[in-house]
């Protein structure tokens, strides 16, 4: 058991590594300045995660903790990152304010998420280690609704497998399938052995996804297609209504002032 511990955390070490090395030799930083700070935050939480384990076992609970905060926000960062790469086509014609409100869309669907999350911590656990499982199932279930929206919606977003987009989606969304299932089966386990063999599962499902992500950008990324006429109408004419609505507050808020002020 402790054999494959180890061989588990080394292979996936080394798949990061090399992912982050792929990732710098084929400039993806440029387009997906956040997957790339993602991906290199977890090979050097990875690397403390066990030196603190060996060297720092008593502080190890608060490392954990604040890695887990932290990397929740750079994947909040990734999904809004995405969200706004798949618009590239069209940006230039799209408000500024734009990627703001894709977080706050993303924002919201992860708040509506959060109280309904039927995925429980272990029986027994402290309140800290439960707020922590409870945000990694939360962000696990909005890493896998973005993917299933975009592989979903691909034909209709002029995406396929060799775009970048669907590929840091799909990584993202097979290893939160595995995080979720071995959430739920963990809260359920009474042996410690079973608990361990998931967690060996979990860490097995991390490391294929970052084989996938290597394998992909090692190849070089197809050129972006075009949006068809009709979904680039369709975008352009929800970005319409929003900043129409937008506009239409700022006047009125306008109007209320000079209310005032004449009162």
């Amino acid at each position: 058991m402790a054999n494959l511990d180890k061989f588990l955390w080394l292979a996936g070490l080394l798949a990061e590594a090399a992912t982050v090395g792929i990732l710098f030799y084929r400039r993806v930083w440029r387009n997906f300045p956040i997957f790339c700070a993602y991906c290199i935050f977890d090979l050097i939480s990875g690397v403390g995660m066990v030196y603190i384990f060996k060297n720092l076992p008593d502080n190890y609970s608060a490392f954990y903790f604040g890695q887990v905060v932290l990397s929740s926000l750079l994947e909040f960062g990734v999904l809004v990152e995405l969200g706004w790469a798949v618009l590239r086509p069209i940006r230039k014609q799209l408000p500024r304010i734009t990627p703001y409100v894709l977080a706050l869309v993303i924002l919201l669907i992860g708040a509506a998420i959060w109280p309904f999350d039927a995925v429980q911590s272990i029986p027994g656990a402290i309140p800290a280690i439960h707020s922590v499982m409870h945000v990694q199932q939360t962000t696990a279930i909005l890493r896998v609704l973005v993917f299933l929206l975009l592989a979903s919606t691909s034909q209709f977003l002029s995406i396929g497998w060799r775009d970048r987009e669907l590929q840091i989606a799909t990584g993202l969304g097979f290893y939160s399938l595995f995080s979720l299932g071995a959430a739920m089966l963990q809260a359920h386990q009474t042996t410690l052995g079973q608990y361990a063999r998931l967690n060996q599962l979990l860490i097995g499902a991390n490391v294929c996804s970052l084989l996938y992500w290597a394998v992909s950008f090692a190849q070089k990324e197809a050129e972006r297609r075009e949006f068809t006429p009709q979904m680039q109408n369709l975008l352009l004419a929800v970005a319409g209504v929003a900043r129409a609505n937008r506009e239409t507050l700022g006047d009125r808020s306008i109007t209320d002032s000079r209310r005032r002020r004449d009162r």
